[in-house]
C-alpha cells in the first residue's frame, strides 16, 4: 500500500493530488504557527514584553543551526521524489542513511560552538539591555534540544517526499500541541518564567522525534527500512544533498542575518518597543502565510516526481494550479491582516505604546502577500527538480539581494518607517525577477512529454 502512494504523485489528477498533499502541510504549518503564536502570548502576558524580544533574538541562531536539518531534508527528499519516480529505491535508501548521518554531524558541532560563543551571539543578535539575561536563559535551554528539532525537520520532509501528507502532518501537530501544554503547565502554573519556556520547547521537540523514528521503524508505513550499510557518507549523494540543501540554508541564514540587522536597527531607532514589534510581525509572518506555504510544501514532492518521470504535462500544470491556489489564499490573508492588524497586536501585550506602533508596520509588511505566491513557487520548483543555482540565486533574491540593502539605505532617509516599506519593495521585485525565469524554464524544457 505505501508504494501505490508515491505512485499517486504520478497518476492522480493535479488538482486533488496538489489539494490531498497541500491540506495537511498547511495544517501542519498552521498548528506549528500557531504553537509560536500561542507561546508568543504567553510570554507576552504572563512574563511581559521583554520576553518577547529575548525569544526573538535567540530564535535565528537557534533556527540556523536546526535549518541545517530541514536543508539536509528538503535536499534529501528532491532526490528521494524523483529517484521513486525512476523507480531507483537503492539510490532513495542511501540518500536517507546520509541525511541521518549528516545531519547529526553537523548539528551537534554547531551546538557545542553555540554554546562556547554564548556572550558574543546573543549581543550581536540584538539582545541588550534588559533583554541578555532573559535571552541567555532561553538561549541555553533551548540550544539542548536543537539537533533532535533538526531531525526532525529532516524527516518530516522525507515523509512529504514519499507522499504521506498526512503523516508528516502529524510529525508537525504533536510538538507543537506539547510545546502549549508545556507553556501553561511550566510558565503559569509552576511559574518558571523563562526556564519553562525554555524546557516546554525542548521538551516538544522530543515528542515529534519519537513519533517520526516510530513512523520509519515500526509503523510500517514507510517505503525506506534503512540499514547500517546506509548511513556510510557516499559522496555523490552528499554533493547533491549539498548543492539542493545549499538553497534551503542559504534561505536561512539570510534569514538569519535579517533577524542580526533588524533587531539591531530597529532597537537603535525605537528601542526594547521597535524589537517587540519586529517580534509580533514576525510570529504573523509564520502564521498568517500557513496556507500559502502549506501549498509550496504540496507542491514539491509531485512536481519531483513526475520530474523524474519526465511527465513534463505534469509538471506545467501542477505549477499553474499550485500559483493559482497560492495567490488566492495570499489575497484572503492580505484582507485579514489589513482589517484586523490592531486587534492582532492587543492578543500579544497590554503595552499601549507597542499596541499602537504595531499595526501600521504589520500593514507594510504584508502590502505586498497576494503576489508572494509566484515568488515561493518558482523558487520550488527549482528546487524539486534539482536546479540548484537557480533556486539558490531565486530563494535569495526576495530577502538577500534586494531586502537587506533596502534596511540598510531606506532607514537613513526615512527612519523607522524606512523599515517597514522594505518589506513590499522587495517582494514585488523580487516576484518580477522569479516571474520571469519561471517563464522562460517551463517555454524551454516543459513544453514537451
Amino acid at each position: 500500500m505505501a508504494k501505490v502512494s508515491s505512485e499517486a504523485l504520478g497518476n492522480e489528477s493535479i488538482g486533488k493530488l496538489l489539494i490531498r498533499q497541500a491540506l495537511p502541510a498547511s495544517v501542519g504549518i498552521l498548528v506549528m504557527s500557531l504553537n509560536i503564536l500561542v507561546d508568543t502570548i504567553f510570554v507576552g502576558n504572563w512574563i511581559g514584553s521583554t520576553a518577547i524580544a529575548a525569544i526573538n533574538v535567540v530564535l535565528p541562531i537557534s533556527f540556523f543551526i536546526a535549518a541545517l536539518g530541514m536543508s539536509i531534508g528538503i535536499g534529501g527528499s528532491s532526490i528521494i521524489s524523483r529517484a521513486l519516480g525512476a523507480d531507483n529505491h537503492k539510490k532513495a535508501l542511501k540518500t536517507f542513511g546520509n541525511q541521518i548521518t549528516l545531519t547529526l554531524l553537523l548539528c551537534v558541532t554547531l551546538v557545542i560552538l553555540g554554546l562556547v560563543f554564548i556572550n558574543e551571539l546573543i549581543p550581536a543578535f540584538g539582545g541588550k539591555g534588559d533583554i541578555f539575561e532573559p535571552a541567555k536563559i532561553y538561549y541555553r535551554i533551548v540550544l539542548y534540544g536543537v539537533p533532535i528539532l533538526a531531525l526532525n525537520m529532516m524527516g518530516n520532509n522525507v515523509i512529504r517526499a514519499e507522499g504521506k501528507p498526512t503523516f508528516a502532518m502529524v510529525s508537525m501537530i504533536i510538538p507543537s500541541v506539547g510545546n502549549i501544554i508545556g507553556d501553561y503547565l511550566f510558565i503559569n502554573v509552576m511559574d518558571l518564567g523563562m526556564y519553562g519556556a525554555a524546557w516546554a520547547t525542548t521538551g516538544s521537540y522530543m515528542l515529534c522525534f519519537l513519533y517520526i523514528f516510530w513512523f520509519f521503524v515500526f509503523s510500517g508505513h514507510s517505503e525506506l527500512k534503512i540499514d547500517f550499510s546506509h548511513f556510510r557518507l557516499d559522496l555523490p549523494i552528499l554533493q547533491e544533498i549539498g548543492s539542493l540543501g545549499f538553497v534551503t540554508l542559504a534561505r536561512q541564514a539570510v534569514v538569519s542575518v535579517i533577524y542580526l540587522l533588524m533587531n539591531n536597527i530597529l532597537f537603535d531607532l525605537a528601542g526594547e518597543d521597535g524589537v517587540a514589534v519586529y517580534a509580533i510581525i514576525g510570529r504573523m509572518l509564520m502564521f498568517a502565510l500557513f496556507p500559502v506555504l502549506g501549498i509550496t510544501q504540496g507542491f514539491l514532492p509531485i512536481a519531483g516526481y513526475n520530474y523524474g518521470a519526465e511527465k513534463y504535462k505534469r509538471v506545467q500544470s501542477t505549477i499553474n494550479k499550485a500559483i493559482l491556489y497560492a495567490c488566492l489564499m495570499g489575497c484572503v490573508v492580505f484582507g485579514l491582516i489589513m482589517g484586523f492588524s490592531k486587534e492582532i497586536a492587543m492578543v500579544f501585550t497590554q503595552n499601549e505604546a507597542i499596541i499602537e506602533r504595531t499595526p501600521g508596520a504589520m500593514r507594510w509588511v504584508f502590502a505586498a502577500t497576494p503576489i508572494v505566491a509566484l515568488q515561493l513557487i518558482g523558487a520550488a520548483y527549482f528546487q524539486a527538480i534539482g536546479k540548484a543555482v537557480p533556486a539558490l540565486l531565486l530563494t535569495l533574491s526576495r530577502q538577500g539581494f534586494f531586502f537587506i540593502p533596502l534596511i540598510l539605505i531606506l532607514p537613513n532617509y526615512y527612519g523607522e518607517i524606512g523599515v517597514w516599506i522594505s518589506f513590499p519593495i522587495a517582494d514585488v521585485l523580487s516576484t518580477m525577477v522569479t516571474g520571469y525565469f519561471l517563464n522562460r524554464e517551463i517555454r524551454k524544457n516543459l513544453k514537451q512529454d
